[in-house]
């Protein structure tokens, strides 16, 4: 079984309901944060998760909102692991990714000296393993896999999703995307895809073109669920919901889906959590 829970399900537009983008992937033994939007670790100490607690950040791509707060989980989870010998933190994302988290670190720099200064036990900066990817398997430990492919968020690029396989249960994150054939075959047959989605005939109604210009490159809610159809997925999670979804206004987007999409639609506030079974799906709520 694998556990999805949306984290953050809001956009770069602050939001006083919706942390940013993000998602907790929990698959055996081991914990996957995919992007670190704001208020990532405030989502996760409800859930009772500790940044010392995550095997590996996977990030689709490098926008602000999706990682607004990469440096708090760095600095948190080196003060909160008292491990000896404290081993370096997976960073797994597109070519980009090592200057973005060397820059953090910098800009973090005076932090870290005060606290190595400080704190006997502390005597380097905290410890990072980036790895830079496109395409191809970039994880198998313990009976989980994960396979990364581009998308395509042009003119942001690279961009890549994450497949994540264990004991046959199987999840997509696809980021911020248009439709495209890699984001298909990467989603092909998965249990869950979850997907980022705006609401276009909403945005396009806005009067700030810059807001509107975001439909050139983001899946609608329709587009998304014509991907998972299209890869025979068994549950569709939408998040990062553009414009936030008003409350009571869930099923008006979940009707948009299931125009297209069939099966199991999950649309949910931040901390909604899915099961995803080899074979057979549940929510939990």
């Amino acid at each position: 079984m694998i556990e999805v829970t949306l984290l953050g399900t809001g956009s770069p537009i602050p939001d006083a309901r919706r942390a940013g983008p993000s998602t907790l992937v929990r698959a055996g033994d081991q914990t996957f944060l995919v992007d670190c939007g704001r208020g990532v670790l405030m989502r996760t100490a409800a859930l009772g998760v500790g940044a010392n607690a995550i095997s590996a950040l996977l990030l689709t791509h490098l926008h602000s909102d999706h990682i607004a707060d990469l440096g708090d989980v760095l600095i948190s989870r080196w003060v909160s692991n008292f491990a000896p010998n404290q081993p370096p933190l997976p960073i797994i994302g597109p070519p980009g990714t090592a200057e973005v988290v060397e820059n953090t670190l910098k800009a973090f720099g005076p932090d870290i000296g005060y606290r190595i200064a400080h704190h006997a036990d502390l005597t380097a900066p905290p410890p990072v393993e980036v790895e830079e990817v496109t395409d191809g398997v970039v994880w198998g430990r313990d009976g989980v896999a994960i396979t990364v492919a581009p998308t395509d968020h042009r003119p942001v690029a690279p961009t890549i999703g994450f497949r994540i396989e264990h004991n046959g249960a199987s999840v997509v994150l696809a980021g911020d995307t248009v439709p495209c054939p890699t984001l298909d075959a990467l989603a092909a047959g998965a249990g869950a895809l979850v997907h980022t989605v705006i609401r276009k005939d909403l945005v396009d109604a806005m009067p700030m073109q810059r807001i509107r210009d975001i439909c050139d490159y983001h899946s609608t809610v329709e587009q998304a669920a014509d991907t998972a159809a299209r890869a025979g997925v068994g549950i569709l999670i939408l998040t990062h919901y553009v414009p936030p979804i008003a409350p009571g206004q869930e099923d008006d987007w979940r009707a948009l889906a299931a125009t297209v999409f069939d099966r199991q639609i999950e649309i949910g506030e931040d901390l909604h959590r899915v099961e995803v079974h080899p074979g057979v799906c549940a929510r939990q709520g």
